[in-house]
């Protein structure tokens, strides 16, 4: 971990990346083929998000440890618990360290705790750390 000025408008463009990568993502149809996308996608737009509050904060992150535990450390109120990104982090990790292909049920998972927790994040990281 290094420590930088904290730079809310860079923060800001990571935040409306994550968003526009997730939209994305879940429009597409999840199927054998889609797995490993939507698996990774979904994965990268959470560490995303995480990464925005480290940079906001003037923090430059070396893993994707400390930006998920960015994420996991919010106060928000979810339908699912935030704490499931650190096992999509697994997931995601066997996916590109391994080869394993994500079953369909992992990703319908995936996606379930992207519209669980995802744009809850998202507005609050927008409005009470970035802006």
């Amino acid at each position: 971990m290094t420590y930088k000025r904290p730079d809310k408008k860079n923060a800001l463009s990571i935040l409306e990346s994550a968003k526009k990568t997730m939209d994305y993502t879940l429009t597409l149809d999840i199927n054998e083929v889609s797995a490993t996308t939507i698996t990774r996608n979904i994965y990268e737009c959470f560490r995303m998000l995480g990464d925005a509050i480290l940079v906001g904060k003037g923090i430059q992150s070396e893993d994707h440890i400390q930006p998920i535990k960015e994420i996991t450390s919010l106060n928000i109120t979810t339908d699912r618990p935030i704490g499931l990104v650190n096992n999509l982090r697994t997931l995601r990790h066997n996916v590109n360290y391994y080869g394993y292909n994500p079953k369909i049920t992992e990703v319908n998972d995936a996606v379930s705790l992207a519209k669980a927790c995802f744009y809850k994040a998202y507005e609050k990281i927008k409005k009470d750390v970035i802006i």
